[in-house]
């Protein structure tokens, strides 16, 4: 396809084309571990390798991926690396990649029924699907397991006062998950104010509202209480980077005496920082006596629910009001795909619904639109990349990959225990490891930086209670045991050289004293 003109490409330019694309990201993938993990380019690289204006005539597919080499694949981390070990995995599979390409060749756009039957159809199946794997509550689910022996029915807006009132939705992210969750509990605190007292106006409400969550939970809680515009409050956490009930308790108690409004708490399955577990069970009982909407953000480590042997953590889940998880992060699913699911869908609904007459479509009253469940009104096809998936893999499949990236964690860890010089911080449970070297945080800090420097490992950084700590996280889809040594030999011989350093400097400020 040499020729330049106004057409992009025909049918037989795209079957051509197309194959030539999976062959490009099969070859990339299969060779990933001879590239350098991180890119060496530095802040506004690519302007000037690209021109300062968009081309008049079109351009060849060859030319564009001569660019796609030249220009983009030097600045690429490469997330699927076998020594990526930071942040939590980013999923990717082939038929998650092929479930893409085809929601992006059907080109729909399907926020209602009417826009697309399929669409809508397909995500709470998916995600019954998904929530029985992870033995949720049966309330959570969108359809009623009590109904499985009798013909389906059907999921709609209005059915807000049947008996089985929860269910879920596909949204972009766990930001947008909480935020969806947060705007749904304000709403049910507004209303449930203003029917206590009717002369108060929603302004004097919403400054009075405060959310609660631990100080390890991720960033996007305090954004989303930013969006809100309520109060957030991060709390304290145990000994074991946990938040507990009796410091909730004290905190909603305090806020109350100031003539403040409690409405939510979220907590978290798996930190961001070290991947510790709230209390959900002494959470959920405050919760519960307070009427407090109750949410758990379980990102990365809500996907091991799956395995039969970490269901315990569910324990409290009996108080939930909605949880979160993004199989795009450990179910080998790519971005965006993150798992919503609320006890009462009408809550949300409530929330979050606008209902144009341009929107209106004559089945309204016999089906779900998944546009009233969240901040979008567009909705991509993302149910296919968990249909596609899971049956690619199967359950056991899915509890295999998860079950060895926790048993790596563990070979790593216990690498690090071999070390002295070495300390973990926290507790191995999922596929995540903290460590750092005995002493002061400024060896860490060094340390961390030769070890991205390097561009060999790629890991970043957190800090609890004044201890700083490297993450290093399983994230490759194909790691072994061979890649948690190469990894730890990284850290070793660059950790060799701090010290030395080091030891060199310590020893020669103490003859100068002497």
């Amino acid at each position: 396809m040499s020729k330049s003109n106004t057409t992009g490409m025909d049918h037989e330019d795209f079957r051509r084309c197309g194959k030539d694309m999976v062959d490009f990201i099969a070859d990339y993938l299969t060779n990933i571990s001879e590239r350098r993990v991180t890119p060496e380019v530095e802040p506004g690289y690519l302007r000037p390798m690209l021109p300062r204006n968009a081309p008049e005539k079109g351009e060849s597919w060859e030319d564009i991926m001569k660019d796609v080499e030249r220009a983009i694949m030097p600045g690429i981390t490469h997330w699927q690396h076998p020594r990526f070990h930071a942040y939590f995995p980013a999923g990717n599979s082939y038929p998650s990649i092929l479930a893409e390409m085809l929601s992006s060749g059907l080109g729909i756009v399907g926020f209602s029924w009417a826009a697309s039957p399929a669409c809508t159809e397909l995500e709470p199946i998916t995600l019954d699907w998904l929530g029985r794997m992870m033995s949720l509550p049966a309330c959570f689910l969108p359809f009623n397991p009590a109904h499985d022996n009798e013909p389906e029915i059907s999921i709609t807006n209005t059915d807000c006062d049947s008996q089985h009132s929860g269910g879920g939705a596909l949204l972009g992210s766990a930001s947008e998950s909480i935020l969806v969750a947060m705007l749904a509990a304000r709403t049910n605190k507004m209303k449930s104010k203003r029917l206590e007292k009717p002369s108060i106006e929603d302004g004097q409400i919403l400054s009075k509202l405060v959310c609660y969550t631990s100080k390890l939970a991720h960033s996007c809680v305090e954004k989303a209480g930013l969006i809100a515009m309520v109060k957030v409050r991060q709390l304290p956490v145990d000994e074991h980077y946990s938040l507990r009930g009796k410091t909730l308790d004290e905190c909603i108690q305090a806020d109350k005496q100031k003539g403040l409004i409690p409405f939510f708490v979220c907590g978290t399955l798996g930190t961001t920082s070290c991947c510790s577990l709230d209390n959900f069970e002494e959470l959920g009982q405050i919760c519960r006596r307070e009427n407090l909407w109750f949410h758990v953000d379980g990102a990365y480590a809500g996907a091991a629910l799956i395995c039969n042997e970490f269901q315990y953590l569910t324990k409290g889940f009996e108080y939930v009001d909605s949880f979160n998880t993004n199989p795009n992060k450990w179910l080998l699913m790519n971005f965006d795909c993150s798992c919503f699911w609320v006890r009462d869908k009408c809550a949300v609904i409530n929330a979050m619904s606008v209902d144009p007459l341009y929107l209106q479509h004559k089945h309204a009253e016999k089906a779900t639109d998944l546009r009233h469940w969240g901040i979008a009104l567009s909705r991509r096809f993302r149910s296919l990349k968990l249909w596609f998936t899971i049956r690619s893999y199967g359950i056991e499949g899915l509890q295999h990959y998860i079950r060895e990236h926790c048993r790596l964690a563990k070979v790593f860890a216990s690498l690090i225990n071999e070390d002295d010089r070495f300390e973990i911080i926290g507790d191995v449970v999922f596929g995540l490891v903290c460590f750092r070297l005995k002493g002061k945080n400024k060896l860490t800090q060094k340390l961390l930086l030769y070890l991205n420097d390097s561009g060999q490992i790629h890991v970043i950084p957190s800090m609890v209670n004044e201890i700083f700590f490297i993450r290093f996280a399983i994230c490759a889809k194909d790691a072994c045991e061979y890649d948690m040594h190469i990894a730890f030999q990284i850290i070793q011989t660059h950790a060799d050289g701090i010290l030395f350093e080091y030891q060199k400097t310590t020893s020669s400020t103490s003859i100068r004293k002497i």
